[in-house]
């Protein structure tokens, strides 16, 4: 069955997908099999099929399905395959999940399903996830799936540039979330691997309009282009405070943190360019990370980024976000602040939810408490360490050659 749907792949769009689903499970006794996708802002799961709706509509389209108060939303929040109900064993709930990244749920019919049945239903919507990675980027089915209003040009042009909002490795998990999700104009995130080392950006441009993202779109392409060339984080600062000077004249800039953390050894690098510092969330509380900031870049100053280094301890949890998540304030004026959102995550981490789902409930959260409207970008990119894979944290540090201190701070670009 996997392979002739791998085989099928080959020669087809997303719109097919539905069909060669249906017709290849059933040949394994897996029946009424239906793809349900999130949408955007992680609220309504709705089914694929050949011809979705026009983006647009704000109620729910027929056959969606919203994520609180269901079993079909349980299994996406928490990644379990559940029967529909405690008495129905003959249909499931299976979470699609590309690697950490969640996609929606599998509606499957496959009546007293008994464990091995389950890890075959699990494996199937493996690789529906992974054919759907494969096919949505083409697809503009996809896309009006997946909306429920219009998106303006540079929130277009933003969800195109960055990566998947949830990335994983047996010691490191990334998530990131961004709001208003159909609106957002300059705040951008980045992640990528280079062997050991994790690079982690944010990126916050000045104004609110197409400027501000054709702005974050240049600062983010500009330091993934020095990276990849073999720029250490101050030059890449650089490189960025550069081609933003050349091409706005100082006239627009970008606030950033860019950052490299050793997953082997959990040793934290970064700089931070006129934005809020990282901060680390460590059992119940809050490592605030301090640096020296420099002028944001594209500035036109010429005054060189500090480069910092902190040691995290397994568990540690990374947060790089922008001002509108703790500046934003309230109808009667109270700003949401730094506190209220550590303290929001703290209590979430003691719930064990999976890093994404925190997130999600945050930014809904965040969207309650300013009844549903941002003034600013808010975005937040959240990555939880979990120590050191294949290798003893000591074995680590000596094959890095990495002192034996929490902090070693003072190195100047």
């Amino acid at each position: 069955m996997l392979g002739a749907l791998i085989s099928a792949s080959h020669l087809s769009t997303l719109e097919d997908l539905p069909r060669q689903l249906s017709e290849q499970a059933a040949r394994v006794g897996l029946t009424d099999v239906v793809i349900y996708l999130v949408d955007l802002q992680q609220d309504l799961l709705a089914p694929l099929t050949p011809h979705p709706p026009p983006a647009g509509g704000e109620g729910l389209r027929p056959g969606e399905i919203r994520v609180e108060g269901t079993v079909a939303g349980r299994a996406f929040q928490h990644g379990e395959v559940l029967p529909a109900s405690p008495a129905d064993h003959d249909h499931w709930w299976v979470p699609l999940v590309d690697g950490t990244d969640r996609l929606g749920v599998l509606y499957i019919t496959a009546p007293d399903a008994d464990a091995a049945a389950q890890v075959d239903m699990r494996r199937l919507a493996g690789l529906v996830a992974l054919l759907v990675v494969s096919k949505r980027g083409l697809s503009d089915s996809y896309s009006r799936l997946v909306r429920r209003r219009r998106m303006d040009v540079a929130t277009e042009m933003e969800w195109r540039l960055m990566p998947a909002r949830t990335f994983a490795t047996d010691s490191l998990m990334i998530s990131a979330l961004m709001e208003p999700a159909y609106e957002v104009c300059g705040d951008v995130y980045d992640y990528a691997f280079d062997g050991r080392i994790a690079h982690l950006s944010i990126f916050d441009a000045m104004g609110h309009d197409t400027a501000a993202g054709l702005t974050a779109n240049l600062a983010l392409s500009t330091a993934r282009n020095a990276r990849r060339e073999g720029a250490d984080l101050p030059r890449t600062a650089v490189a960025v405070e550069q081609v933003l000077s050349e091409e706005f004249s100082g006239d627009r800039f970008v606030t950033g943190v860019l950052a490299d953390l050793d997953v082997t050894t959990g040793m934290l690098q970064w700089l931070c360019c006129g934005h809020p510092p990282p901060a680390v969330v460590r059992g119940h509380g809050i490592v605030h990370l301090e640096c020296a900031p420099a002028p944001p870049m594209g500035a036109g100053l010429g005054i060189p980024a500090k480069l910092c280094r902190k040691e995290l301890e397994p568990g540690d949890r990374l947060l790089l976000y922008t001002d509108g998540i703790t500046e934003a304030r309230s109808p009667s004026g109270e700003e949401f602040g730094l506190g209220r959102f550590v303290d929001f995550l703290v209590r979430h981490q003691a719930d064990e939810l999976p890093v994404p789902e925190t997130l999600r409930r945050l930014i809904r959260h965040h969207l309650e408490y300013h009844e549903g409207r941002l003034n600013d970008d808010a975005t937040v990119l959240l990555a939880e360490w979990q120590g050191p894979s294949g290798l003893a944290l000591g074995e680590a540090k000596d094959l890095a050659g990495v002192p034996d201190v929490a902090d070693v701070d003072g190195l100047d670009a």
